[in-house]
């Protein structure tokens, strides 16, 4: 079968590892199923993964990706969950200590078939084409966590740094249709512009200084914006942090500012099955959906982690078999 794999693992030229190639169809063991893939969305997980980061050269080669749409043996239209836990695990899927995403120790979406445990599928709502379907499982999961789960309750002003990726184009749809306030920052015009037509209240460029401090912060950006998401916070404020894309070494921590507005710093990883379902169920029940940046087939996979290396997208990329 078609599929997009790290061959080897090059940290200073990502793309030099990946390779667009025939791989064995997958053979699902007892209580795995297969999917035909339909669709399969892009994170930056894919260009971390080809850098070496929590991907090791010992499970070379891997299939890429995290999120997929598409068909199981039985018929049905399903999307699958990427989070797989470690056997014997009965807690909190995310706080599994041994758990992975597909592409890390299992492989991945990226090609025209893949295997998961039954109960990572979820049902694909109907109204969802599967290319916005496969948008859900990374970006929605997460964006719906940080702001539904571990932020502040509807009402609440949220600051989104770093428009243009995936979560942070989900957390402001979300917000937007749960009945936050939600602000946005984005160090391009064009972007910032976007981020109002998806429902944005207001934006601003990259550690200007806001009308007012906010309740809650989004963040993913990591370096580039810690201290401007530190000093943004109202006291008693959260900063819900799920990625570092620029660097997880801020030049200041901002310790006495947080310890001293009794600010809260939540981490938060993906999400469970439950929180996916959750996750369908408001896209069904508010018709939002997805912003995707371009379609293009499994075939073109070098030129859709590429643009996303270099941060030329808004929303998503979806691949097709």
């Amino acid at each position: 079968m078609l599929a997009a794999y790290a061959a080897e693992i090059n940290p200073d030229d990502p793309l030099a590892g990946l390779v667009v190639g025939e791989r064995p169809a997958p053979e699902p063991p007892e209580g795995w199923v297969l999917v035909d893939v339909r669709a399969a969305a892009l994170n930056h997980h894919d260009v971390w993964s080809l850098r070496g980061v929590g991907l090791g050269g010992d499970k070379l080669p891997m299939i890429l990706g995290c999120d997929a749409a598409g068909v199981d043996q039985d018929g049905n239209e399903v999307l699958v969950h990427s989070v797989i836990s470690s056997p014997g695990w009965t807690g909190e899927q995310t706080l599994d200590p041994r758990r992975s995403l597909l592409s890390e120790r299992h492989q991945g979406t990226l090609a025209e078939q893949v295997i998961v445990p039954a109960g990572n599928l979820v049902p694909k709502p109907a109204g969802l084409s599967f290319e916005e379907a496969a948008c859900l499982p990374t970006a929605f999961l997460t964006a719906y966590k940080m702001l539904c789960v571990n932020g502040g309750p509807p009402g609440s002003t949220v600051l989104v740094q770093g428009v243009g990726g995936g979560v942070a184009t989900a957390a402001i749809g979300i917000g937007a249709a749960t009945g936050y306030r939600v602000w946005a920052t984005s160090r391009d015009e064009g972007r910032r512009q976007r981020a109002l037509e998806l429902g944005a209240d207001a934006v601003f460029a990259p550690g200007e200084r806001l009308p007012e401090r906010v309740d809650v912060v989004l963040e993913t950006v990591g370096a580039a914006t810690w201290s401007h998401s530190v000093s943004s916070l109202k006291p008693g404020g959260t900063l819900v942090i799920a990625g570092a894309t620029s660097g997880d070494a801020p030049s200041k921590a901002e310790l006495t500012r947080i310890f001293f507005h009794q600010l809260r710093v939540q981490g938060s990883t993906m999400g469970n099955r439950e929180q996916l379902v959750a996750v369908t169920r408001l896209l069904e029940q508010t018709g939002l959906r997805p912003v995707i940046d371009r379609v293009i087939p499994l075939a073109d996979a070098a030129s859709g982690i590429a643009a996303l290396a270099a941060g030329e997208v808004f929303g998503k990329v979806v691949l097709t078999p």
